[in-house]
């Protein structure tokens, strides 16, 4: 009966996944039309099958290397990943220095605070509304604190967590699948997709926490108390870098309820105080880390969120689909107090929604946030400055470039859910789908920027390397029907 319900519960995630998927196929192929088939088809034909026949080429190639020796299996992973910092090295190289919107926050106050200046000057200011982005902010203070005031060490570093964070991502493949050949067909969808690696320019917060939250899960996935005590650790280091956090334990929650509760003896009680474990050092750190900042006078306020009703005032607006929107901040006086600031806040919020309930615009604007965050550009390479110092003419190839990226991620990941549908994969593959999909609802009612979703691009890229391996091995089983 436990077994039935557990059953149940996978086919419904799995359905659910297969529809995301589904759907985000269908707007990127709209965005992809509208965007650059309409604009210049012949060059984005081109380049899209340039980007299609090279990754299925080089991912044959991956494909076709033997797998049975642990030394060659060491050597093209090591290789893959030389490969990915020298090209990330070279984005450095070609992109301004300069740093813009709140990445320039971070770096320009880091020096200030370490000089003992307050981060604010009024209670509703950048860092007083925010406070939860304190946590970066002393990681910046301190790189600024040991290389000096050089964004090429904030640079570097986050060159190094992202090979690492391809790494991570080849260990929960093979946790998951237990196929070498997939788990570096995962790694290559991630490694190529540029608008996911090209925010290592900018002071952001979402590659650390990214690592730190993908080493969450495979601690998880080990399922030793030493392993969920150390999960703690990362999960709660994760959240103060890049607060996210209560989405991440969401899917940890009901995951070690489904999959790590129920057992084929029943209830397994040992797996919820594991869980327990976590959750508990979780909060232990996290609160310690606010004490500190307060007590350290940097933030009165700790890591607490004092304007979460910001991103539901640009998440339920229909006339920006839940994007950021200069018309809607200049309704706003920001240097008014944080109390006249929310007051004015839960006034649009009403507005917000009684428009939307009078148009019946709830479902539009879930589809166009849906489309924005997930199937469209992710504006990293946007963030950047990149055509600040190129032609528009190379800025433009650049961004289709790294949009064909996103493409190959979603048209395999859509893949290899249809594969999840029609196998019984292994269980540890809920852990990844399931903040994934928290993320994905929770965000249909915030609001969403493309940047958003790289956090969760490890995941998709485990489907795509799924999706990828599917299509070899349907052509190899072809091929030995054939010769038969």
């Amino acid at each position: 009966m436990l077994n039935k319900f557990q059953s149940v519960i996978s086919k419904i995630i799995i359905i659910c996944l297969v529809i995301f998927t589904s759907v985000v196929l269908i707007q990127m192929g709209s965005f992809f039309n509208v965007n650059y088939l309409r604009i210049e088809p012949v060059l984005a034909i081109l380049v899209f099958l340039c980007a299609i026949i090279g990754v299925l080429g080089i991912g044959f190639l991956l494909y076709k290397i033997r797998d049975d020796d642990l030394r060659l299996n060491k050597l093209v992973l090591i290789s893959m990943l030389l490969v990915f910092t020298i090209v990330a090295l070279i984005w450095l190289k070609i992109v301004p220095q300069t740093q813009i919107s709140d990445f320039k926050a971070f770096w320009r106050m880091a020096p200030k605070a370490l000089d003992g200046k307050p981060i604010f000057k009024y209670d509703n200011d950048y860092f007083a509304k925010w406070a939860y982005q304190t946590g970066f902010l002393v990681y910046v203070m301190t790189v600024v604190k040991i290389f000096g005031h050089n964004i090429i060490a904030i640079q570097l570093l986050n060159v190094i967590y992202q090979v690492l964070i391809l790494y991570v991502t080849y260990i929960l493949s093979m946790q998951i699948f237990n196929k070498v050949k997939l788990a570096r067909l995962a790694v290559l969808v991630l490694m190529i997709d540029l608008d996911w690696f090209a925010l290592n320019s900018q002071s952001c917060n979402q590659y650390l926490g990214m690592l730190l939250f993908l080493v969450t899960f495979y601690l998880i996935m080990k399922n030793k108390y030493w392993a969920y005590a150390l999960a703690g650790v990362t999960l709660s280091f994760g959240s103060i870098i890049r607060p996210i956090g209560p989405v991440i334990i969401a899917g940890v929650i009901v995951y070690a309820l489904v999959y790590l509760f129920i057992s084929e003896s029943g209830f397994n009680w040992t797996s919820l105080v594991k869980l327990l474990l976590t959750l508990v050092i979780y909060q232990l750190i996290f609160s310690a880390a606010g004490m500190a900042i307060k007590a350290s006078g940097l933030n009165s306020y700790g890591l607490t969120n004092r304007d979460s009703e910001w991103k539901f005032v640009v998440g339920l607006d229909a006339n920006s689909n839940g994007s950021y929107d200069q018309q809607m901040v200049d309704r706003f006086n920001l240097k008014d107090s944080r109390s006249k600031m929310s007051s004015k806040e839960y006034v649009v919020i009403h507005e917000n929604i009684n428009n939307l309930n009078s148009n019946h615009g709830w479902l539009k604007l879930f589809w166009n946030k849906n489309a924005s965050l997930w199937a469209g550009s992710s504006g990293a390479i946007d963030f950047t400055g990149v055509d600040k110092n190129h032609s528009e003419k190379i800025s433009i190839l650049i961004k289709l470039f790294g949009y064909l990226g996103t493409v190959i991620l979603i048209v395999f990941s859509w893949l290899g859910s249809i594969r999840l549908l029609t196998d019984k994969p292994n269980n540890k593959i809920y852990l990844i789908i399931l903040p994934m999909m928290a993320y994905v609802v929770v965000q249909l009612l915030i609001e969403v920027q493309g940047r958003y979703r790289l956090e969760f691009l490890p995941a998709i890229a485990i489907l795509g390397g799924l999706g990828i391996y599917t299509v070899f091995e349907w052509v190899r089983l072809k091929r030995g029907n054939l010769n038969v």
